[in-house]
C-alpha cells in the first residue's frame, strides 16, 4: 500500500490497494455509507472534506472519490491503529464503490481479524 505523505493541497490523498488483506484492514463498512481508512501523516480534523484517488487491485483506472473525515488515529494511537484518517463515502456515489469493494472481500467481510480502526 502506498498513500501520499505531503502534496500541495492538503484535502488530497492517494490510497494504493493492492491485496484483500490490506483491503480489509482499511474498509470501514460500520459507517452509514461505509468508508475507507487512508493511513497519512497529514493532519486533518474531523468534518473535513478530502478527495481520495483510490488505486483499488485490479481495477483498471484510479477510482476518485470525495468525502468527510469521520475517523482520526494521531501519531502513536496504541495497538495495531497506523496514523492516518477514516473518510466516509458520499451516500450519492457510495453503491457502486462499495459493490466493487465487497466483490474483492468475498469471504473476509465476516472476519474478527483486528483493522486499522476496529
Amino acid at each position: 500500500m502506498k498513500t501520499n505523505g505531503g502534496g500541495i493541497r492538503s484535502g488530497i490523498l492517494n490510497l494504493e490497494l493492492n491485496d484483500a488483506e490490506e483491503l480489509y484492514k482499511c474498509y470501514m463498512p460500520f459507517l452509514k455509507n461505509n468508508g475507507l481508512f487512508v493511513p497519512t501523516r497529514k493532519s486533518f480534523a474531523l468534518g473535513d472534506d478530502v478527495f481520495v484517488l483510490l488505486d483499488l487491485m485490479e481495477e483498471p483506472d484510479k477510482i476518485p472519490l470525495t468525502g468527510k473525515i469521520v475517523w482520526v488515529s494521531p501519531a502513536g494511537s496504541s495497538g495495531h491503529r497506523r496514523q492516518g484518517v477514516g473518510i466516509e463515502f458520499p451516500e450519492e456515489s457510495s453503491a457502486m464503490l462499495v459493490s466493487k469493494i465487497e466483490v474483492h472481500l468475498a469471504g473476509l467481510l465476516s472476519s474478527e481479524r483486528p483493522t486499522y480502526t476496529l
